[in-house]
């Protein structure tokens, strides 16, 4: 299974933002990596702009370069906004999903749930966190699963009226994707125009 395996924390302090769930290096530290990294003489190109949005979009959800152009690309044959499109799909991957739900903590979290086979979706077990989940879909762990420590203690923390898109059933751990959910109601913070203008050069 493909993913990244490097060092989370450097990623986080170079954009500066917690990408990878709540950051104690980015706390002590919030500024960049390496010995430029408290230089106040950041000027970038815009190609290198553009780069990095990509780049933290990239981290931010866990895909590869590959997978993440695919993505791209599968957004801009589909009818609407671009950006909108793109945002809407990688919020739709399983593993987005799951995490969304509160049943994991982190991405990864979502991601290790999901390819072990503790999730079901509609009744029938899904293994693959690129899963792309519908409009109507039912997620749910499965009989044996409900009851791990790491889900347990990701939903003693969350808040079932966190995103709107999405509803939560802690008792019995399930969860439904009721909508795809519009650019403004997605937290993160991802300017997607600069990545539309990165790969229309």
């Amino acid at each position: 299974m493909a993913r990244y395996r490097g060092p989370k924390q450097k990623i986080a302090r170079r954009f500066k933002e917690p990408i990878f769930g709540p950051s104690t290096a980015l706390e002590r530290k919030p500024y960049g990596p390496g010995q430029h990294g408290r230089s106040r003489f950041t000027r970038k190109s815009e190609y290198a702009v553009q780069l990095d949005e990509k780049q933290k979009a990239k981290y931010t959800y866990g895909l590869l370069e590959k997978q993440f152009r695919n993505t791209y690309e599968k957004a801009t044959r589909q009818e609407g906004v671009t950006g909108e499109v793109l945002l809407q799909l990688l919020e739709s991957r399983l593993d987005n999903v799951v995490f969304r739900l509160g049943f994991a903590r982190t991405r990864r979290q979502a991601r290790q749930l999901t390819s072990h086979k503790h999730i079901v979706v509609n009744g029938q077990v899904v293994n693959i966190p690129s899963y792309e989940v519908k409009p109507g879909d039912v997620i749910s762990l499965r009989p044996k699963s409900k009851n791990l420590q790491l889900v347990t203690e990701a939903l003693e923390s969350y808040s079932t009226s966190k995103y709107k898109w999405l509803e939560t059933d802690k008792k019995s751990r399930t969860g439904k994707f009721l909508n795809l959910p519009v650019m403004e109601e997605i937290p993160e913070n991802i300017n997607v125009q600069l990545i539309i203008e990165l790969y229309s050069k």
